[in-house]
């Protein structure tokens, strides 16, 4: 899982690479400013992903093949829906999320004419989050890499091609992603029909009817509201930078990609938290459970520190590797020390939601975000608007520090009462 994962931020590090060796930074600002509004449309139903893998798993624990089967195909039928309503949709989506990222005209152009290419991916997108949730959730953690990395690796070649050769510049990366993005669907759909099991129900049965499908949103609607809090703040983060200037929006571009390699790199071990605390709820093995925890904190904390000495020792290199343009070398490299806090204060976040994500506790997730996001994040950011752009690394520092603290003693609460393993969590998986 983390081998996986790692594919996704190499994507972004290799976009922000070829766009910022080209001569203006409006071309990796736009692609900032396009990529922030798809991670807000896409991760809002990022539940597709999380509570598939945590039903899933649930399933697996409980060795229930037909539930394993119907889950799947049920959250499929549910990602293309959603997806096309995304397209149906898209003109006013687009157009008022630019608007709010407050960018620059120039920018602002180059952004329109990469989001009204990327929507067209949604379909992709959406089953790839189905696919790989349900994957990890049964197990097979291997589909998932197998999927992204040939998807990502087809990017990288289409990135260069299209920008370097063709000199497509920002619209040529939204072109690579969206074919990558459906290379990665459809190896996803024959990867989870070798690994379908074999079921005794009808297709009718396995289908189910509009309650079956109803109760799989009624629980992912909780991991939906945390998502979207969590997208709001990264948006509001892009945008207060773009009304800083196009220097600083390319400069945050550049160092939220260190973010990103962070965050997708320590998810590896929160996936497979997911996986195997959603068998140990499933089958009811308390120990089990504690065991796991332990253990995926333990490795948490070796990979944040690994990535901690990552950016401290290489990090002005990385700089240097993803743009040529001096400004937003210097400007980045003046920021670079807040992404020398962010292992060691973000990682025990992303590790809860595994934990989390894996027991199918969605309402405590979105909880804890609200708490983090309007309590601590916003607050933060109004009372240091005068530290400029230093505020808000340091308001972003704070949200996952608030994560942290009330995730974990949520959890500290439930291990001790063992409140995780009563019969209400069968009940709200089924």
């Amino acid at each position: 899982m983390v081998l996986t994962n790692l594919t996704v931020p190499l994507l972004g590090l290799v976009d922000t690479a070829v766009l910022g060796h080209l001569e203006r930074p409006q071309y990796l600002g736009a692609v900032a400013i396009g990529a922030n509004l798809f991670s807000l449309l896409y991760w809002t139903f990022g539940f597709m992903r999380m509570g598939t893998t945590g039903l899933a798993a649930q399933a697996y624990g409980q060795q229930d093949r037909s539930a394993q089967a119907a889950l799947l195909l049920r959250s499929l039928l549910i990602a293309l829906g959603i997806s096309a309503l995304l397209i149906l949709f898209q003109t006013p989506l687009i157009k008022v999320g630019l608007n709010l990222m407050g960018a620059s005209e120039a920018v602002t152009t180059l952004a329109a004419e990469y989001a009204y290419i990327r929507i067209w991916s949604a379909p992709a997108v959406l089953l790839q989050y189905t696919l790989v949730g349900w994957l990890i959730g049964v197990h097979y953690s291997r589909g998932p890499l197998i999927m992204l990395l040939a998807a990502n690796l087809l990017n990288i070649v289409l990135d260069i091609y299209f920008v370097s050769v063709l000199g497509w510049n920002s619209r040529g990366v939204a072109f690579a992603t969206v074919l990558a993005e459906y290379t990665a669907a459809l190896l996803g759909l024959w990867l989870a029909w070798r690994r379908l099991p074999e079921f005794q129900q009808s297709w009718r049965t396995l289908l189910g009817t509009l309650n079956d499908y109803l109760k799989i949103l009624n629980v992912n609607r909780y991991i939906m509201v945390r998502t979207v809090l969590l997208l709001l703040v990264f948006a509001f983060f892009t945008a207060q930078g773009a009304r800083m200037g196009d220097t600083i929006l390319a400069a945050n571009a550049v160092l939220l990609t260190f973010l990103l390699l962070l965050s997708h790199g320590l998810d590896g071990f929160a996936n497979a938290a997911e996986a195997l605390v959603g068998e140990a709820v499933g089958a009811k093995q308390r120990q089990y459970f504690i065991q796991i925890c332990r253990i995926v904190f333990l490795w948490s904390f070796w990979g944040a520190l690994l990535f901690t000495l990552l950016f401290f020792l290489g990090g002005q290199q990385l700089i240097q590797l993803l743009t040529s343009i001096p400004e937003v070398q210097a400007t980045a490299q003046h920021y670079l020390p807040w992404l020398w806090l962010m292992p060691m204060v973000a990682v025990w976040g992303y590790t809860l939601d595994g934990i989390f994500i894996g027991a199918m506790r969605p309402r405590a997730m979105q909880n804890t975000m609200i708490f983090a996001t309007l309590g601590v994040f916003f607050p933060t950011w109004w009372l240091t608007q005068a530290w400029g752009n230093q505020g808000l690394w340091f308001a972003v520092v704070m949200l996952m520090l608030a994560r942290d603290l009330s995730m974990g003693g949520v959890l500290w609460h439930a291990w001790r009462h063992g409140f995780w393993f009563e019969a209400d969590s069968a009940k709200l998986s089924s």
